[in-house]
């Protein structure tokens, strides 16, 4: 399940490419095979990145021979204190972890700091009022160990992240079909559902087949009810990254 916009975050042959939070390898895996990018992927949980790597190896079936001029690795690390020189990367993934991070704004501090000052960033994280449902209706939803901590609004995040000095310049939203499975699944957390495991179905279903039926509907849903919202930045036109010192940051 993509979030990410490959075409939005304008990836190039040559880019080097980093997904904060890979988690299982979604993000760093379908830039890896969308493009000639040197990609990296960065996560706390080993049993995540061990996953990610055996997507991986079943993956290279698809580039059949087209393996040059891209490299793929997944490493283990701490989002706020990042393993890296500064200005290494070209593009930055940050989906679905800001939420989980109690120190947020420090991992945009290291994020900003190995980001190159003409790097693109996307950043996405749920989207607030289906959110806001998913907690009401079940507490342990949020309440799980690495669960979400936080509801972010959308405007203070971006304002957040403009702070540093950044500017958003382009957004979207996404997952509208999956926003009725996660009400469900709150509504009957850790119960048996046959209403949940058929919808499940349904998105597997949606997932693999990609009908034009499904996609069409989505597209015209994710502005109503998007489960993420998904944000694109580049750095300030006109912005000395290296000799910032506008350190004002607006909390939500």
């Amino acid at each position: 399940m993509q979030t990410i916009d490959f075409n939005r975050l304008k990836l190039r042959s040559g880019d080097k490419v980093l997904d904060v939070g890979c988690g299982e390898g979604r993000h760093s895996i379908a830039a890896w095979l969308e493009a000639r990018v040197d990609v990296t992927g960065l996560d706390l949980c080993e049993k995540d990145l061990q996953t990610a790597r055996d997507r991986q190896q079943e993956s290279e079936q698809f580039l059949q021979g087209s393996e040059d001029g891209r490299s793929l690795r997944f490493i283990q690390g701490n989002a706020l204190e990042l393993p890296f020189e500064d200005d290494t990367f070209d593009k930055i993934i940050c989906s679905e972890v800001l939420e989980h991070i109690p120190d947020y704004l420090e991992v945009l501090a290291e994020i900003k700091r190995v980001l190159k000052p003409d790097g693109l960033l996307a950043v996405s994280v749920p989207r607030a009022w289906p959110e806001e449902i998913c907690w009401r209706l079940s507490k342990a939803y949020h309440e799980v160990e690495g669960g979400h901590i936080r509801i972010f609004n959308a405007t203070h995040l971006r304002h957040d992240i403009e702070s540093l000095g950044w500017r958003r310049y382009s957004r979207h939203w996404a997952h509208a079909l999956h926003v009725p499975y996660w009400w469900l699944k709150c509504w009957k957390w850790e119960q048996p559902s046959k209403l949940v495991d058929h919808y499940h179905k349904l998105l597997v279903w949606d997932l693999m087949k990609k009908p034009k039926v499904t996609r069409i509907t989505e597209k015209l849903l994710d502005p109503v009810m998007g489960k993420s919202v998904v944000m694109y930045f580049e750095w300030e036109p006109g912005r000395d990254k290296s000799n910032d010192t506008n350190k004002e940051v607006c909390y939500g």
